[in-house]
């Protein structure tokens, strides 16, 4: 069993790591954090280019057919980065879908345009504060019209299509695809803790909406998908850890108090090796997230929940004692302590709360030792 990426997977990281270096600095971030824009375009269409966002995306739809290892270092290096780019969204939920359920014209026609960042496509399953159930779905999906609100929907604002949950003819939870430039769509951005990442409400009015996959199979669907979304997050969520980890030590090396680094208080040093136990922890349980991806072993809905359970629980922990080393400074506008702590916070309810992801590896592992 292999326990590392290979040499060709790091190098890949290491590429993806210098390409984000020269084109995602703390300016481009901060530009969309105090711009009006609510994305990078520029830096969606240069990772489009070097061929990160089709790196699972098999060859035949235009993508580089690498494989889920390679996303898996793509998003580490995204999430390390902070970058404000809808890479989660478009391709760890879109394309996830379409792949899963989509049938060969649908794929045909979106899964190129994703690859290539000439699309950008969301998830809309969420409808009010609170978790999210196959239950609490009312919008409705009868005779090809949708009907219904989404709230909070991730880039929706900036979507050109969304795979909606709603309530199929049969009662049961459907999918459908919905161009969110069409008729009966009407989306406007939400205030985010990060707006980096920004947030819609979209409210559907008889739209026209096209199936994806069987009518009433949509929650199974979504609960595979959200498995593999949750490794690919996890990921984002172990690169934005080490980044703050490496952040707060960096400064506490170089912040003299009383003639001496603060690094070598006592308070200090058992902060970061805090920080340190949490980020490894996290990274052990993505790896065995991202083995269970890449292989679609039986194993994989214990080992999603356990990385994101992990991995959010780190991603918190370290960018809040990211800021308590930085002490006063680390709450100022001007430092960048409180960018990993917003996408922290953020990616912290992405896919459903912390509390809900620890249900779900307590009921899925009570159901692997009753089986």
């Amino acid at each position: 069993m292999e326990f590392d990426f290979s040499p060709e997977q790091k190098q890949l990281k290491e590429q993806a790591r210098r390409f984000l270096a020269d084109r995602c600095d703390r300016t481009a971030v901060r530009a969309v954090l105090d711009g009006p824009q609510s994305y990078d375009a520029e830096l969606w269409k240069g990772l489009a280019g070097q061929g990160f966002l089709g790196a699972a995306i098999p060859e035949a739809y235009g993508g580089l057919g690498a494989g889920y290892l390679e996303a898996c270092v793509i998003a580490e290096e995204l999430g390390r980065a902070v970058a404000p780019v809808p890479y989660s969204s478009s391709i760890g939920l879109a394309a996830e879908l379409l792949l899963r359920a989509g049938t060969e014209e649908q794929k045909q026609r979106y899964l190129p345009g994703l690859a290539s960042g000439e699309l950008i496509g969301t998830l809309a399953l969420a409808e009010r504060a609170g978790r999210t159930t196959a239950d609490s779905i009312a919008t409705s999906l009868s005779g090809g019209k949708l009907s219904g609100t989404k709230l909070p929907v991730a880039d929706g604002d900036i979507a050109h299509f969304a795979v909606v949950a709603a309530r199929g003819q049969g009662g049961g939870v459907s999918l459908c695809i919905v161009d969110l430039a069409g008729v009966g769509v009407r989306r406007e951005a939400v205030p985010s803790v990060d707006p980096t990442r920004s947030q819609a409400r979209i409210e559907f009015d008889q739209a026209p909406a096209e199936a994806l996959g069987a009518d009433g199979a949509g929650w199974e669907i979504l609960d595979a998908v959200l498995d593999r979304a949750a490794v690919l997050m996890a990921f984002e969520q172990v690169g934005g850890s080490d980044r703050a980890l490496e952040t707060a030590r960096d400064y506490a090396l170089e912040r003299f108090a009383f003639g001496r680094p603060i690094g070598s208080l006592q308070a200090v040093k058992h902060m970061l090796a805090d920080m340190y136990v949490s980020a490894t922890l996290a990274r052990s349980n993505a790896y065995y997230g991202a083995w269970a991806l890449s292989t679609d072993a039986a194993e994989l809905p214990e080992a999603a929940a356990t990385a994101r359970v992990s991995a959010t629980q780190a991603y918190q922990h370290c960018a809040r004692n990211n800021i308590q080393v930085h002490g006063g400074m680390g709450f100022t506008w001007e430092f960048d302590c409180h960018l990993h702590y917003r996408r922290s916070n953020l990616l912290a309810l992405a896919l459903g709360s912390l509390s809900s992801w620890e249900d779900k590896l307590v009921e899925r592992l009570r159901a692997r030792r009753a089986a």
